[in-house]
């Protein structure tokens, strides 16, 4: 497959406006629910990761990038208050997440979409928005596992091959549903090496926010001696 071109993903617009229609929350207001909600650095990263994915999907598809962002980026909130090891379809995460946005007026695709994510929920997922979230979810978490065992330990040393070749080793971050980016990309009619290509990239142009750049050269400067 060629490669595909990086495109930048900006993702630090204002608040939206809306003719006829409430106005999405901010993004600084989500990421501080995020914030509030979440101590874990790793889990906040993938909520960013996930964010920085399904804009790239919206940009692609000509959908509402501001509102497909905020989906990514909010979809996790709740989970280290909620973990639902249970995986109960209306108790802990995602539903107490759920109940909180729906009861502050968080627009309702996204939060059937939120729902969607965790098959135990039995939401269905219908719109393009539910489809995306569903199919970038565990993809993220298979290539941010991908670029952490590069001894530069930077997303831009991770190619789509590699990718592919860490998803056939079940011993390999062992908690990403294979199933799960298989079954998404096919429901988006995405072929697979397409699909984690364009995540991938997504996540290359946004290595920094999401903590992947890689290891920090080592200083040039020469250590300070006796005189």
């Amino acid at each position: 497959m060629a490669a595909l071109p990086r495109q930048s993903t900006p993702h630090r617009s204002a608040r939206p406006i809306r003719l006829g229609a409430m106005p999405l929350p901010s993004r600084s207001s989500a990421l501080s629910l995020v914030h509030e909600w979440t101590a874990s650095e790793s889990l906040r990263k993938h909520m960013l990761s996930v964010e920085c994915a399904m804009r790239a999907y919206a940009t692609r598809l000509g959908e509402d990038v501001e509102l497909w962002g905020l989906t990514g980026l909010i979809h996790d909130f709740d989970y280290e208050r909620f973990p639902n090891a249970s995986q109960g379809a209306d108790v802990e995460h995602p539903a107490e997440g759920v109940r909180v946005l729906r009861a502050a007026g968080w627009p309702e695709a996204l939060c059937e979409a939120v729902l969607g994510h965790a098959e135990y929920t039995g939401v269905s997922r219908v719109t393009p928005l539910a489809k995306a979230l569903f199919a970038v979810d565990e993809l993220t978490g298979l290539i941010t596992a991908s670029a952490l065992v590069k001894p530069s330990r930077a997303v831009a040393d991770v190619d789509v091959p590699g990718v592919r070749k860490k998803m056939k080793d079940k011993a390999f971050a062992r908690g990403v549903n294979r199933d799960d980016i298989i079954q998404g990309a096919a429901a988006l009619e995405v072929p697979l090496d397409e699909h984690i290509g364009i995540v991938l990239h997504a996540m290359q142009a946004d290595a920094v926010n999401l903590g992947l750049a890689g290891l920090a050269p080592p200083s040039s400067t020469p250590p300070v001696g006796d005189a």
